[in-house]
């Protein structure tokens, strides 16, 4: 019979090295969330000060107590501020830090600050506290990005473009008209975040664990205290839903969606077979062997972030998705993805603004490129149809002829001679020569929303407007 190891040693070789102390120090790694939830510190303060002096004008606490506790919240704010502030992972999480490292500072008074509220409700209001502030985060980095689109749509709004679809030349659009594209994207993506903030903008603190409490708190005090709109309606509710950050998630992703379309244009715009812009050095990098290139990698980099955001996205839906009410430990683990994807969010943002202020368009470039590959065709249908009352699918056939016989040629629709249009259609006239410039292409464009100049910046107006 050989001898049994000894259990510690057993679990040491059962868990590994990097635990030595066994399936105790696993369960505190697992357990504590100090990691990344400090980062909730100022939210976490601020929710105990206000709680504190509600208790306090509740007469549930003295103003003795009260007035220790905000001054010990104070020092620790300042410790953690100015780096000085010792986490420690056996206390899990920023909650018991704060009250642990208080109780150090002030003594028995820290022990009453607890009082009428659980850490479910008090993590709760951290993180919606966070989130709403993640949200006006956005919203000024959307309003600094929409303004720097509506620069470059300004200084271009009758500068001709080819507009494509499939990625394929299809009718001459303005450079100001394209950018507008994307300060109305922007512009959707600014009211998601409004609506999300004004949609969180409810506390949850006095849910306590899930039930509510027996104390007399005035939930009321400290919703106006911490910038709610008004307390929660349901304590089940409060604690345990986190909608909240999954419609923050669900914004930012959408958001991040937009700007890495934006971010594949440039890429394409700025290659030398387009030439259409030149980045700004400031958001481009060198090859390390070749020293011709300049690399568009701000506009790569933000193009990839949308699979770090829509990932958080999903993992925290499906954390949440089969959650029974109310608290479950499971929502620790709702933090993370949010912290990631705001941070990657607003850098991308800012990012993004800088790109678009430093853009120079290559006028001429655009131009070229916009007389090419037909693009006035549709035109010359609509003037069929418009002046020789052309049933379209007729005039589309005539209009494929010319393009057919252009294209053989290798030459373009308004190189063509009258007598050449005319071996097609006999009705065609020296008129037809109007609507193939692309220049009149675009003025011609006066729907609402269309590319005329005229239009476009009776677009960029509203939205200054709008932003004012």
């Amino acid at each position: 019979m050989t001898d049994r190891p000894d259990s510690n040693d057993a679990a040491n070789s059962m868990w590994g090295g990097r635990f030595a102390a066994g399936p105790d120090a696993i369960m505190e790694a697992i357990n504590a969330s100090i990691g990344f939830d400090r980062r909730l510190y100022a939210q976490d303060i601020r929710g105990s000060r206000a709680h504190a002096a509600m208790l306090a004008a509740q007469g549930i606490i003295s103003d003795t107590d009260a007035e220790a506790i905000r001054e010990g919240l104070l020092t620790v704010l300042s410790e953690i501020e100015a780096g000085n502030f010792p986490f420690r992972t056996a206390l899990e999480d920023i909650h018991m830090n704060v009250e642990a490292r208080l109780k150090e500072i002030i003594g028995e008074p820290a022990g009453r600050l607890h009082t009428g509220r659980s850490r479910n409700d008090q993590v709760a209001t951290d993180f919606r506290l966070w989130v709403r502030d993640q949200c006006d985060a956005a919203i000024e980095g959307l309003e600094a990005l929409i303004r720097a689109c509506l620069g470059q749509a300004e200084a271009g709004a009758d500068w001709v473009m080819p507009g494509f679809t499939h990625l394929q030349t299809a009718q001459p659009v303005t450079w100001g008209h394209h950018m507008m594209a994307y300060v109305e994207m922007f512009g959707r993506d600014l009211s998601r975040f409004r609506d999300a903030r004004a949609r969180m903008n409810e506390s949850p603190l006095g849910a306590a664990a899930l039930a509510g409490t027996g104390y007399p708190i005035d939930r009321q005090a400290t919703a106006r205290d911490l910038g709610f709109d008004r307390p929660m309606a349901n304590s089940l509710d409060a604690v345990s839903d986190r909608d909240f950050a999954l419609e923050f998630l669900s914004c930012a992703s959408i958001c991040a969606v937009h700007l890495s379309r934006l971010s594949e244009e440039l890429v394409i715009w700025s290659s030398a077979q387009f030439r259409f812009v030149s980045m700004s050095d400031k958001w481009s990098t060198g090859s390390s062997i070749m020293p011709q290139k300049r690399n568009p990698d701000a506009a790569e980099l933000i193009r990839a972030k949308i699979g770090r955001i829509l990932g958080g996205t999903v993992a925290l839906f499906t954390v949440m998705k089969g959650l029974p009410l109310a608290y479950s430990k499971d929502m620790q683990e709702d933090k993370e993805q949010v912290f990631d994807a705001a941070d990657n969010l607003l850098l991308s943002l800012a990012a993004m603004s800088g790109m678009i202020t430093d853009l120079t368009a290559n006028r001429d470039r655009l131009e070229g490129a916009a007389s090419a590959g037909f693009s006035t065709a549709t035109d010359l249908a609509d003037w069929l149809v418009r002046e020789l009352g052309l049933p379209f699918r007729d005039a589309h056939h005539v209009t494929g002829s010319l393009v057919a016989m252009a294209e053989t040629r290798g030459i373009d629709l308004p190189d063509l001679t009258l007598e050449d249009m005319r071996s097609v259609h006999d009705g065609i006239t020296q008129d037809v020569f109007g609507v193939l410039g692309v220049h009149n292409s675009v003025a011609s464009r006066q729907s609402y929303g269309g590319t005329a100049p005229d239009q476009v910046r009776a677009q960029i107006a509203r939205w200054k407007e709008k932003l004012a």
